[in-house]
């Protein structure tokens, strides 16, 4: 699962996952290492106390006249309460390698303390040195104990020294000193992925600067990346600059490359019209319908060309309001004579991610065909359809167009009445350009009764 998370799209989230996982391991590492150091010390400590106890037996220790062993006076109270968790017993080993009790502490009443059975053979391995054991006393308490065997003058057997202490405050101890450890470090681990989180957003913040900067120049709020950025940055700042440069001198080439071939084109073109227009007969009218033909699809393309070339980042924004209003007016003084009203309404911030040309034509064209053919209503509505993108609405209450009628409309050349005048390129010419910029034309029935045109372009930032 995590080498999935590694290998996302996200650097931040790479950087803070590797640096977090690093983090606690040290620190899950770190709070075990020492709360096993902490125990030890506990243990060891504990074990003096033990030590000394066994000790104060065997300097003490006697043997009377009888050759029994007899145990020193000690002073520790706990030693003489009975089962207070103190305890402490001399014994001496079997033929049979057990352990039997030669003198008890009063602590321990008439009960012994049990022992390992290979206690024996472990002090007989290493004579003179402690070990060590965990037991339980008459009333089930959890004990550590620790056992040596000494020689006594006057005693051929040896002696075995045994004491132990409840060791349930230690274990208390250690386990207060763990759950102190662990909320401590728990608390350290979220500082420091805090710490993470901040230094890598602090640290990749110049390069979300890049980034903003870049979409602000595809946005056309800039022409170039300006911005200082650190030593690793500044290439690619540079190298940007450099590619946008490029492009911008590669479109501009194809425009001029562009313009140049239709203008060519267009003077032969012209002059065959003049002169099948001047002759006349039946071969002129043939090359004067074919010319005519190839002017339009001249002009079409060299407008399509021209669009594409503007889309290339061309940083231009145009006002739908601004455009609205002027295409409103022109419109409705051209269809005085029908008396057209045309509604229109867009928000003053809501602006077109490219030429004022372009939208002229991307709005004019519908709307100048619903004018066209309405009865009397055009509605224009322009909204804007997320941080990115606007639509444009524009409806009549004329006759309006059937499913097919609607999908023949687009094609290029195509005109449902040859008695109205036209080339029939204007709803294509729309769509192409829509495309080039990214969006779409959709043709559907209207509220009002007629065709409703619907643009979905690129918006500008206000």
């Amino acid at each position: 699962m995590k080498l999935e998370l590694l290998r996302g799209p996200s650097l931040v989230r790479r950087l803070v996952i590797l640096a977090s996982g690093w983090v606690l391991a040290v620190l899950v590492i770190s709070a075990v290492v020492l709360a096993m150091l902490f125990q030890q010390a506990a243990i060891r400590r504990f074990d003096q106390g033990l030590l000394e106890l066994i000790d104060n037996l065997t300097a003490g220790a006697t043997i009377d006249g009888e050759g029994q062993v007899v145990a020193p006076a000690l002073t520790d109270l706990r030693a003489l309460r009975a089962f207070s968790g103190k305890y402490w017993q001399i014994a001496e080993p079997t033929e049979a390698g057990a352990v039997r009790v030669l003198v008890r502490s009063r602590s321990l009443w008439d009960s012994e303390l049990a022992a390992p059975p290979d206690l024996v053979a472990r002090l007989t391995a290493a004579p003179g040195k402690p070990v060590t054991y965990d037991t339980r006393d008459p009333l089930n308490t959890p004990l550590r104990a620790m056992a040596t065997q000494a020689q006594l003058p006057n005693r051929t057997a040896p002696v075995i020294f045994m004491a132990a202490e409840d060791r349930g405050p230690v274990d208390r101890d250690v386990r207060g000193f763990v759950a102190a450890t662990a909320v401590t470090f728990l608390l350290l681990g979220v500082g420091m992925l805090a710490a993470v989180v901040i230094q890598v957003r602090v640290g990749l913040n110049p390069l979300f600067a890049l980034r903003r900067e870049v979409a602000a120049v595809r946005r056309g709020k800039a022409e170039r990346v300006e911005r200082d950025y650190p030593t690793e940055l500044a290439p690619l700042a540079e190298e940007l600059n450099a590619l946008m440069a490029h492009n911008q001198e590669v479109v501009e080439r194809q425009r001029t490359h562009v313009g140049n071939l239709a203008h060519a084109l267009k003077t032969p073109l012209s002059v065959m019209l003049t002169e099948a227009r001047q002759t006349g007969g039946g071969l002129a009218d043939v090359v004067e319908l074919q010319a005519e033909a190839m002017r339009r699809q001249v002009d079409h393309h060299l407008r399509r060309a021209r669009a594409a070339a503007r889309t290339q980042g061309s940083g231009e924004r145009t006002s739908v309001a601004d455009v609205l209003d002027e295409l409103a007016r022109t419109l409705e003084r051209i269809f005085q004579n029908k008396s057209v009203e045309i509604d229109w309404d867009a928000p003053d911030d809501l602006y077109f991610l490219g030429e004022r040309q372009d939208l002229l034509e991307l709005a004019g064209n519908p709307m100048e065909n619903a004018c066209k053919w309405c009865r009397g209503r055009v509605r224009v509505r322009a909204s804007g359809a997320g941080a990115e993108r606007l639509t444009l609405s524009i409806e009549d209450d004329g006759p309006g167009l059937d499913p097919q009628q609607r999908e023949e409309v687009i094609r290029r050349g195509t005109r449902l009445d040859e008695n109205a005048p036209g080339s029939g390129l204007g709803l294509s010419i729309v769509d192409e350009l829509a495309r080039a910029y990214g969006g779409a034309l959709t043709l559907a029935e209207s509220r009002l009764g007629g065709l409703s045109v619907q643009l979905d372009l690129p918006r500008a930032e206000a």
